[in-house]
């Protein structure tokens, strides 16, 4: 978003993402069968009051979105706010645009918008701690740290990916398919593994608890 002069005044252009969200406004809202006005009585009914003309223009990408009505039509709309900011594509082969960072890998950009990793500063483990200390709330930052949920982070990651590679065949892409339920199986062993660690040091505390207590 930049400012330009308009008529004596300062006028915000909408940049990358305020299109991206007029588009998905106006996808998120044929797709749920509303009319403008509908959607307009809807968003004001949710505590956001705004006008049939000031939806019209969301979607034209003639007015700005604000934070509060962005989070106001997810709730309308009953999708994460995300569904907005982002287009509706995670192909790794794909690349979308995000303000304040250009063009990036659409499955990256997905990743950092569902609190999976840092969108730019790579995936070091000083990076991805960071990332959770400035973004996660206590619980699931204590949660995405823990080797348990690490376990279960690599399998959701590697799930994706062969999801992705089973979805469609090409020449090539069998020994691949392949090499990914391998890592998933793999994955799902360290999440089991993990989980009955963290049973296990749980189970040992309770009973130098109870001895405690019984002394």
């Amino acid at each position: 978003m930049t400012e330009q002069k308009k008529g004596g005044r300062t006028a915000v252009e909408i940049g990358p993402t305020g299109r991206t969200v007029a588009a998905n406004i106006a996808r998120l809202r044929k797709r749920s069968g509303l009319t403008v006005r509908v959607l307009a009585d809807k968003v004001t009914e949710a505590g956001r009051p705004v006008s049939q003309s000031s939806l019209t223009r969301m979607e034209r990408g003639e007015r700005i979105v604000t934070a509060d009505d962005l989070t106001a039509l997810a709730v309308v709309f009953g999708v994460s706010p995300a569904a907005l900011l982002l287009p509706i594509e995670d192909n790794p082969a794909a690349h979308v645009d995000v303000t304040g960072a250009g063009r990036v890998p659409a499955d990256a950009a997905w990743a950092w918008a569902s609190n999976e990793q840092p969108l730019q500063g790579g995936n070091t483990h000083t990076a991805a701690m960071e990332y959770a200390l400035a973004s996660l709330p206590p619980n699931r930052r204590e949660a995405r740290q823990h080797p348990a949920g690490q376990a279960v982070e690599a399998v959701r990651a590697d799930v994706t990916r062969l999801v992705g590679a089973a979805s469609v065949w090409v020449e090539g892409t069998d020994r691949q398919v392949a090499d990914l339920a391998d890592r998933v199986q793999g994955s799902l062993q360290r999440v089991q593994a993990e989980v009955d660690r963290a049973v296990a040091g749980y189970e040992e505390m309770a009973q130098m608890g109870a001895e405690t207590s019984a002394e």
